[in-house]
């Protein structure tokens, strides 16, 4: 009786063990992927329509932020607003006329609109604020896999949908054997 209950322990401690090591690998992955891309955040999900046709909800953005590549007009890029957690993906409509020739030093003022927006992006940003900088760029959108993270928008739109694909994934990790 004690070695089958120590056998089910040891076993379960493996397991247990097992789904650390699987949560850790993905947080290397992701941390790998952040020093790689250059950005906060290197994978999204666009959350709205505003950007179809480009992009519809629930496609999966890659980014990449490198300090020295120049944004330009027509570049999709995924902002954040202070005071918003959200980011936002639009497409950069306008670069600051006064700021062309400070280029060169990397600090830039530009406009965003959405592709399906009937107006720019002036509304969505802070009061007082008429221009991004590059310090409010996440990343820039250099590919993407169309619909793949709808399962995160029906996660947040959904919280009992969450907990049960967690519930289910817990219990896999705990229940499979090798």
């Amino acid at each position: 009786m004690d070695l089958i209950s120590s056998l089910l322990f040891l076993q379960l401690y493996y397991q247990v063990l097992n789904f650390g090591m699987i949560v850790s690998s993905a947080l290397m992955i992701w941390k790998g992927l952040m020093v790689i891309t250059g950005s906060e955040s290197p994978i999204v999900v666009v959350l709205s329509g505003s950007m179809e046709p480009a992009f519809h909800r629930g496609d999966l953005l890659f980014l990449t932020n490198r300090v020295e590549d120049p944004i330009r007009v027509g570049e999709i890029v995924v902002f954040r607003i202070e005071g918003r957690e959200i980011p936002i993906v639009h497409r950069v409509l306008k670069i600051h006329e006064k700021y062309v020739q400070t280029m060169q030093n990397g600090h830039i003022k530009f406009l965003t609109k959405g592709d399906n927006n009937a107006v720019d992006d002036r509304g969505l940003y802070k009061q007082g604020q008429h221009w991004l900088e590059k310090k409010d760029v996440v990343g820039r959108a250099r590919g993407f896999v169309p619909y793949i993270g709808i399962v995160t928008i029906l996660m947040n739109d959904y919280p009992k949908f969450k907990y049960a694909v967690l519930f289910l994934l817990g219990l896999f990790v705990l229940v499979h054997r090798e």
